[in-house]
């Protein structure tokens, strides 16, 4: 999917929601563990009920990693559904690769190739060459950490590096990279006050926010410094959305909480 799609996608439905799939068993409808591949069933039941509320769908890998061959071809299964039956969403595969050249391009075709997902996650601490491979696939998106929402964020990524913040050092390093108009930049939504100086070294790249939610962070207070020309932004909210409801209305609930956020996202358009 190119970035021109995306835009289209995000005007036309009037929503930059991202929806985070990070199934966990001991979460979902007990009656789905009675079915043959429940992770899937759940995910099929949320994407079915909401794939014209969002614009983005994102598994976290580690949540079917955690199960095995089962959970890995679940995720599969999930992704080849999403691509037939909903091929204008934007899929993202929530992994934070990142390694040495050779090793970083065997991840890329792991989910750029087989999997064929739209967009994965990176992790930038080994540099240039670990990132440039994800970078080399045509119409694929490197979506790399820039400033995280979690606690721990402050040990290293807002330190000082010379006269420089380490988020800040990332950002522009990151501008001069081949191919880095395919990059787009993970920013916590718990850290809204950094947008404004974010914007300042990319002010169009797109940036995928999670932590609005169940992390405390506000959509209003992304937007005000966040927002770009072209929106610029993927919200995403994962456990708000998908664990509305353990009932047999999950699906249905899950649709509302996503209306609930998409209607606050109309009014930005």
């Amino acid at each position: 999917m190119t970035t021109q799609q995306l835009v289209a996608q995000i005007k036309q439905k009037k929503s930059f929601l991202c929806i985070g799939l990070d199934v966990d068993l001991e979460k979902i409808p007990k009656h789905l563990l009675n079915l043959e591949d429940p992770i899937f069933e759940f995910n099929k039941a949320i994407i079915d009920a909401t794939h014209h509320l969002c614009v983005a769908y994102k598994p976290n890998t580690a949540f079917y990693e955690a199960y095995g061959i089962k959970g890995w071809q679940a995720l599969a299964k999930t992704i080849t559904y999403i691509n037939k039956e909903y091929p204008e969403i934007f899929t993202i595969a929530d992994a934070k690769r990142g390694d040495i050249g050779n090793t970083s391009t065997m991840y890329a075709k792991a989910f750029f190739e087989d999997l064929a997902f739209d967009s994965v996650t990176v992790a930038p601490y080994m540099g240039k060459d670990s990132v440039e491979p994800f970078l080399a696939f045509k119409n694929k998106h490197t979506i790399m950490l820039a400033l995280t929402s979690n606690e721990g964020a402050f040990d290293f990524q807002t330190k000082k590096v010379g006269e420089l913040e380490l988020y800040k050092q990332v950002l522009e390093t990151s501008k001069n990279w081949k191919n880095a108009e395919n990059l787009m930049y993970v920013v916590g939504a718990t850290k809204a006050e950094y947008f404004k100086e974010i914007r300042k070294i990319i002010p169009t790249s797109f940036l995928l926010v999670p932590g609005v939610g169940a992390q405390g962070g506000s959509l209003q207070d992304v937007c005000k410094y966040g927002l770009s020309e072209n929106i610029g932004l993927l919200i995403n909210s994962s456990r708000g959305i998908i664990y509305a409801s353990n009932s047999d209305d999950f699906a249905k609930v899950a649709a509302l909480k996503a209306k609930e956020l998409q209607q606050q996202m109309e009014l930005y358009f």
